[in-house]
């Protein structure tokens, strides 16, 4: 009788971590999607069958890196559409600035926006973004810059704009 009340108890207290973000998705759907910590995920640009879907993936919010001429706006009625919070950053190689980096950190520091789909057209943004946050916590350079590649930072203007943001 016991073991059967411990497991629905089990089940019960692991029912939250269940309701968490796919550690993996249709990459088509998604490109460059990945988990960078629990309640985080980074990824290139969404395909809009993807936004409609995102809320039942457990997210709550996506922050959009993207720029205007990018085309942002069918993104963010079909993000509001699907019941999630919308919140764009637009950020480039030219522009990005330690506002846009504060506006990302506001968000993520936010227990009651996650879990977040962070993401740009590519991933390289993100893990631009991704990269000075990491330093302001402490973290080597390199070692942040080897988190952000691996999420995506691949161009080396984005990795000048991380520098030049960072001061160095």
């Amino acid at each position: 009788m016991r073991t059967p009340l411990l497991f629905a108890l089990a089940v019960v207290v692991a029912a939250p971590l269940g309701a968490e973000i796919p550690e993996a998705v249709d990459k088509a759907a998604i490109p460059n999607y990945r988990v960078i910590r629990p309640g985080l995920a980074a990824a290139g640009q969404p395909s809009p069958a993807a936004l409609g879907r995102l809320k039942e993936m457990g997210f709550k919010t996506v922050i959009n890196l993207r720029t205007e001429k990018e085309g942002t706006r069918a993104e963010e009625q079909a993000v509001a559409a699907a019941g999630l919070r919308y919140v764009w950053v637009p950020v480039s190689a030219e522009s990005l600035s330690a506002a846009d980096v504060d506006a990302v950190a506001k968000v993520l520091d936010d227990p009651a926006a996650g879990p977040v789909l962070l993401h740009c057209g590519s991933a390289n943004r993100v893990g631009a973004v991704w990269t000075i946050l990491q330093v302001r916590k402490g973290k080597a350079l390199a070692e942040a810059e080897a988190e952000g590649r691996a999420i995506g930072l691949a161009s080396p203007a984005m990795e000048e704009a991380v520098r030049r943001v960072l001061g160095r």
